[in-house]
């Protein structure tokens, strides 16, 4: 997979977290401005403001979009209401050794393995009343943003993942994903940078991806183009 990804154009990096909870990657320090993976950050953050209290119509009409469509506008909102210490808080229970606050969120800088091992120990940050309702999110991306690991068929595993990406330029293509099937869990990281275009970007994604998770049993790859989805900052 390492020479996958060395063969690609632009810059490519990934962790993976299997079994016992072992990290292996490449290039998996590497920093990137976070994009829209960064909305998982807000989504736990802002779930963990509310604590175990019941989340209200407008708690749901933010935190929705914000990660069904990656809705910007949402994002920045649930930015604000957090705050920058709060974020900044959950990057250090998550023991994130990468991770930097920018005020334009897009442009926070994370690495593969920060967000591989938020992934792996997401519900553990995620308050009980509350952790039904991210898997809920993170399990119904729209169609038009399942590209990458979305397009790969894991019969028996359920896939809980996030997508960023720089406008439809190429700047940034990243995906962060939990699989999960009875008590297993895979999680794992995957951050393009400089890729050609947005296209060539995903198809990356959707390679690395399937290299990773090619052990897994009962694991089918289900081919096809995803679709492109604008955007104005980075997502």
């Amino acid at each position: 997979m390492q020479r996958y990804a060395r063969r690609r154009a632009g810059d490519v990096a990934f962790a993976v977290i299997a079994r016992r909870g072992r990290i292996d990657g490449f290039r998996m320090r590497t920093t990137a401005p976070a994009a829209s993976v960064f909305k998982v950050m807000l989504l736990v953050a802002y779930l963990r403001k509310s604590h175990d209290e019941r989340l209200s119509r407008a708690d749901r009409n933010l935190l929705g979009p914000m990660i069904r469509r990656s809705d910007d506008v949402a994002a920045t909102l649930v930015r604000d209401l957090v705050g920058r210490a709060r974020i900044e808080r959950l990057a250090r229970v998550a023991g994130m050794r990468d991770f930097s606050y920018h005020p334009i969120w897009g442009l926070s800088r994370t690495s593969p393995r920060d967000q591989a091992r938020f992934m792996f120990r997401l519900r553990s940050f995620v308050p009980g009343e509350h952790r039904a309702y991210a898997r809920h999110l993170l399990s119904h991306v729209v169609g038009s943003q399942r590209w990458g690991v979305g397009e790969l068929r894991l019969r028996g595993w359920r896939l809980f993942f996030k997508g960023g990406w720089g406008s439809g330029t190429g700047r940034v293509d990243h995906q962060v994903a939990l699989l999960k099937r009875g008590r297993r869990r895979v999680a794992l990281a995957i951050f393009t940078q400089l890729d050609p275009s947005h296209g060539y970007g995903k198809r990356t994604l959707r390679g690395v991806a399937a290299r990773l998770l090619r052990d897994l049993p009962r694991y089918r790859t289900r081919m096809g183009p995803g679709r492109d989805s604008g955007g104005r900052v980075l997502r």
